[in-house]
């Protein structure tokens, strides 16, 4: 087959040997080489005619975008869980599959997430700042003083796949876990985990960690806010490895500046990524790291596959590995 006759596919971004090899091999592929995304206007003109393409969560895929791809194309691949960078009621409306690469980064996420509480609750980056700083001169009793993480109470919001990992992280710690969710787990589920659910009002009281894993949707856009900040103890940290506008930043820096809760640890942001002037980024009760819960080379590469699959099953009109809109099939084969 020749490149001419070869689908047409654009990759916004590099991504792990695991999926983009197969792509370049087989496909007529358009590779974004640059670490940053492309901007508006490259992008839309890179995705004009193509039968695929490979997007990230910083490329938005909305109306504008698909009438400038055009009706031939057949395939949108996010490289990532959450799509709420793609509009797939119009995706679906024009008969373009949408995959995602669910199921493969739930561990590697939870890990993180825990990671990062672990890290805020022992004051880890203020110690790490206190020997560099030069300011470590003896060994003190009353040297970065902090709670402690076993026997606490851990509070889940957002009890999915990632939200249980932590669960099973947090046994090991002998912590008290209590979730809030639209829908409860089934009671086989919260005893094998030793979870219990309650209302948010309930978690928020009576927990010290709170750690969020919900999808960002019109009801979780600043679920975290000035008034349920003050639903948590003053001793409470929050962390949250699922979507930077679950967090109102502004709020959140009142809070931890105000005392109302003692502290936060974010893999994500709003905005994102988040500048280096930032007022969070003054407190030293707030640790802050560049979207890297996924990012182990193993679950990377589990993605890059899933993504590259994606899109050879949309090119084929065949049913998506890991889909967002499985409607679309069906009317691909009415």
């Amino acid at each position: 087959m020749t490149s001419s006759t070869r689908p047409r596919v654009f990759i916004s971004r590099v991504i792990p040997d695991d999926g983009l090899q197969p792509l370049l091999a087989q496909t007529d592929a358009d590779l974004w080489h640059d670490e940053l995304p492309p901007p508006r206007d490259e992008l839309l003109r890179r995705v004009a005619g193509v039968d695929g393409f490979l997007s990230l969560l910083t490329d938005i895929v909305d109306d504008e975008l698909l009438d400038r791809a055009g009706p031939q194309l057949k395939v949108v691949s996010n490289y990532a869980v959450g799509f709420d960078n793609i509009d797939v009621p119009a995706c679906t409306r024009r008969g373009v599959a949408v995959g995602n690469t669910a199921g493969v980064l739930t561990e590697t996420t939870a890990d993180a997430a825990f990671a990062l509480l672990m890290a805020i609750a022992r004051r880890l980056p203020e110690g790490y700042d206190y020997v560099r700083q030069g300011r470590w001169k003896t060994w003190g009793p009353m040297l970065l003083l902090s709670p402690d993480v076993h026997h606490a109470t851990l509070g889940i919001l957002g009890f999915g796949r990632i939200g249980r990992e932590v669960a099973k992280r947090a046994r090991g710690f002998d912590m008290r876990v209590l979730y809030y969710d639209v829908y409860p787990a089934p009671p086989e589920e919260e005893a094998r985990l030793g979870a219990q659910r309650a209302s948010l009002g309930e978690v928020l009281a009576a927990s010290d960690f709170i750690t969020l894993h919900v999808n960002l949707t019109p009801e979780t856009h600043h679920l975290m806010n000035r008034e349920t900040f003050a639903r948590m103890k003053p001793s409470a940290m929050v962390i949250n490895a699922s979507r930077g506008p679950v967090v109102d930043p502004d709020d959140l820096y009142d809070a931890l500046k105000n005392g109302v809760i003692a502290a936060a640890a974010l893999d994500v942001t709003e905005p994102e990524p988040i500048p280096a002037d930032h007022k969070l980024l003054t407190l030293p009760n707030c640790l802050i790291v560049p979207h890297l819960a996924s990012g182990s080379v193993a679950t990377r590469g589990k993605m890059a596959s899933i993504a590259a699959e994606n899109i050879f099953a949309g090119l084929a009109h065949k049913p998506l590995p890991s889909w967002v809109n499985p409607d679309v099939y069906q009317q691909q084969k009415a």
